[in-house]
């Protein structure tokens, strides 16, 4: 019994010097001078980056950093994702997928729901910070958001895109960097990153070996104005580099685009990171899956170090280590990279005591909060583009009997796309429909219709249901297992890509069936509505003619199923607007490995398309008028205001994308059709007029010459004001003319 008290002692005395050791080296460490919070970011990097070994400074610039115990340094991960909310991380709002966020045509509501996220983010860092947490996707670093420029509809990643146009992805993507990063003097409120760097949108299959070749006027006319705003404007804190190379030359070490044009053309002071993997393409043989420029992967991180990139998604910096010995990179050149890219971490207050930091104080309450799901729903409502409606919609929401049908009404897969978070509250389609008609009404619903291949059973009971229903509400399109990243789309033959621009064929099918059972008795015929899902643009032809309404509803987020009611049952009139042209088929368009600016976007075809560029259709009908310029003839170093009246000729109350394009008449090499430099959402009720304003700088009458400078040539512009593009289609589907003004400039 006596041993047994003086072992209790033995081991309470051991407890007592090791908490004793640990308070000392914890006290000892936060008095070194990287954690001073007097000293200057650049001073306290220094400090840190001077007590690390060479193999701590190599192990620092990999995505998934270490803890350095002796210096109280936590574990820390790069890779979060933020796209259309946290993701990958738990509970968290929802919002519309990127590309339904684009189609809302407002970066105002881009800052609101960049803010939310960044809020949340920070929720859920301060929990699992306290934990004592910290895992991959629980940072504060997001690699969002995805500017490249949505060039060709095969591309499964363009729903990560705010669409095809470099003015929208501008301001969206601006917006949207602003709400992520704060506006505290001292601190990030989250990292947002510019990606993928540069002149990259497909083919997904080749992406690690694929050459882009864009001449100088596609990369400063198309590829570039995005990143260029989001670094000059929106200061954003890192950019990511792509795969892929451009014009030769792998993007990872590009000279030309990280030297010349990111750091010294446009100033950028933050990091550059590469995408997941990148470096072992390097030295992956070419036709085999890589560029092939070196031959080991001590030389390939020695060359991405040296071209200016500080951080490594993935794990080939662990050979910075060898690259010193072997006399390829210097450790003073490490240094210099590190001390970028440790900054980020200064800046989000990671090594400054909780509580200094105002952010500390953001609670888990906010996280998919009542406001922040309703904000999401208000999201939803304003990204949904009708296409068609002959009209059937608005629904009323007490008739006898609805029928819902199709492969999407009950997914949760389609309200998510890809990049996502998730929660407890997930509304479908159908529960969207079910919880908004009245208590009277009947509802059925089947599935009707697998996603992408035939039914095996000859017999479907659902088909009926169109000939005996008030309403046939069937939802079809794609969703991310058939369009997507490499990787994640599970039941892509084409690693993502849509290289099949029709719907699948069984939905067709399933579709034509309804039609024929809706049309059984032609005294009485039923009205169908289609609602597609999807990121891309897809052969709705068929759809088109079919249907009695089309709506387009992307991937739609936590409040999609509530949003698609609110439409379909006139809460709100629909007022998004198409971010990216669809053609009728690809013929219409360029292989898509070209990457030449020629034949694709609004800007550049010369053909109808199926659905034009900014169309979107509503409940009620505007017209366009007085379109006024405060001068006819100015200088070229004149701003120029263009206001025009908008009046809302129909009866429904309803939001409207007021848009503004400019057209070179005449100029000294190819130019744009027309191309959008203003946009303002209005609310308008019946027969309310507004006289709206905009002001264009000489910037809107830039021309980008074919060596990739800028100009501007004497002559005549024309203006064009309207609730779409300019196209000769957007007029043929109902989208009202344009008001249009030409002004002189000399």
């Amino acid at each position: 019994m006596r041993d047994i008290s003086r072992y209790t002692v033995l081991v309470l005395l051991l407890v007592v010097h090791l908490h004793s050791v640990a308070q000392t080296k914890n006290k000892n460490s936060q008095s070194m001078a990287f954690y001073n919070t007097s000293l200057s970011i650049d001073e306290r990097v220094q400090d840190l980056i001077s007590r690390l070994t060479l193999e701590e400074k190599a192990a620092q610039m990999m995505n998934s950093t270490p803890a350095i115990e002796r210096l109280n340094i936590k574990p820390y991960d790069y890779w979060n994702e933020a796209l259309h909310g946290v993701g990958r991380s738990g509970v968290a709002t929802v919002f519309p997928q990127a590309i339904g966020l684009g189609a809302t045509f407002d970066s105002d509501l881009a800052y609101r729901v960049s803010s939310v996220i960044s809020d949340e983010a920070r929720a859920m860092y301060n929990v699992t910070n306290a934990k004592g947490y910290h895992t991959q996707y629980g940072g504060l670093t997001f690699w969002t958001p995805n500017i490249n420029i949505f060039r060709d509809p095969r591309w499964g990643r363009g729903q990560e895109t705010y669409g095809e146009d470099p003015f929208l992805t501008s301001k969206i993507g601006t917006s949207f960097v602003k709400g992520l990063q704060g506006d505290n003097p001292n601190y990030l409120k989250t990292a947002a990153c510019a990606k993928h760097f540069a002149v990259h949108s497909g083919p997904e299959k080749v992406r690690h070996e694929f050459n882009a070749e864009a001449t100088p006027k596609d990369l400063w006319e198309t590829y570039l104005p995005a990143f260029q705003s989001l670094v000059e404007e929106a200061k954003v804190e890192s950019v990511m580099c792509a795969y892929n190379s451009t014009n030769g030359e792998p993007c990872c070490s590009n000279k030309y685009l990280i030297t010349d044009v990111l750091r010294k053309q446009w100033g950028f002071k933050g990091h550059v990171v590469t995408d997941c993997g990148a470096i072992s393409d390097y030295y992956t043989a070419k036709g085999k899956g890589g560029h092939g420029v070196v031959a080991t992967k001590a030389e390939g991180a020695a060359l991405v170090v040296k071209s200016g990139v500080s951080l490594n998604c993935g794990s080939s910096y662990d050979a910075l280590p060898e690259a010193v010995k072997k006399g390829l990179i210097t450790e003073k050149e490490i240094d210099a990279q590190l001390a970028i890219l440790l900054k980020t971490r200064f800046k989000l207050g990671l090594f400054d005591k909780v509580g200094s930091n105002p952010y500390d104080a953001i609670s888990y309450e906010v996280v998919n909060s009542k406001e922040h799901r309703a904000l999401a729903r208000e999201v939803a409502q304003k990204s949904m583009v009708l296409l068609k409606n002959n009209g059937i919609l608005p629904l009323q929401n007490d008739l006898q009997k609805y029928f819902v049908t199709g492969p999407n009404a009950s997914s949760i897969e389609v309200l998510l796309g890809n990049y996502y978070g998730i929660n407890p509250n997930m509304v479908t389609i159908l529960e969207g429909i079910t919880a908004a008609i009245k208590p009277e009404s009947k509802l059925e619903y089947r599935l009707g219709a697998m996603l992408n291949k035939p039914s095996i059973n000859p017999i479907n009971y659902a088909t009926g249901n169109a000939g005996n229903s008030d309403v046939t509400i069937v939802v079809l399109g794609v969703s991310s297992t058939l369009e997507g990243e490499e990787g994640d789309s599970i039941d892509s033959d084409s690693a993502g890509d849509r290289l099949n621009y029709d719907l699948p064929a069984n939905q067709i099918e399933y579709l034509r069936d309804l039609r024929k059972t809706a049309d059984k008795k032609p005294e009485n015929k039923k009205p169908i509505v289609a609602i597609v899902t999807g990121g891309s643009p897809i052969n709705l032809s068929e759809v088109q003619e079919l249907a009695d309404a089309v709506l387009l509803v992307w991937y739609p987020g936590e409040e999609g199923g509530n949003a698609v009611a609110d439409i379909l049952f006139g809460k709100v009139a629909p007022s998004g607007k198409l971010p990216i042209t669809f053609p009728k088929s690809l013929a219409q368009l360029p292989p898509f490995e070209d990457y030449s600016m020629k034949g694709r976007t609004y800007k550049y075809m010369n053909v109808d398309p199926m659905y034009p560029f900014g169309f979107g259709l509503s409940y009620t009908t505007f017209s366009y008028s007085d379109i006024k310029a405060s001068s006819k003839n100015i200088s070229k170093k004149e701003d120029v205001t263009v206001t025009v009246k908008v009046t809302n000729t129909g009866k429904v109350k309803s939001e409207e994308v007021v848009q503004l394009y400019v057209s070179d008449l005449k100029a000294s090499v190819d130019v744009p059709n027309f191309q959008l430099n203003a946009m303002k959402r209005i609310v308008l009720e019946p027969n309310e007029s507004k006289e709206v304003s905009f002001q264009l700088t000489p910037k809107a009458f830039e021309m980008v010459k074919n060596d990739g400078s800028k100009i501007i040539e004497s002559g005549d512009f024309k203006i064009y004001a309207g609730g779409s593009s300019p196209m000769k289609r957007s007029f043929e589907l109902g989208a009202p003319q344009m008001a249009e003004v030409i002004i002189n400039v000399k």
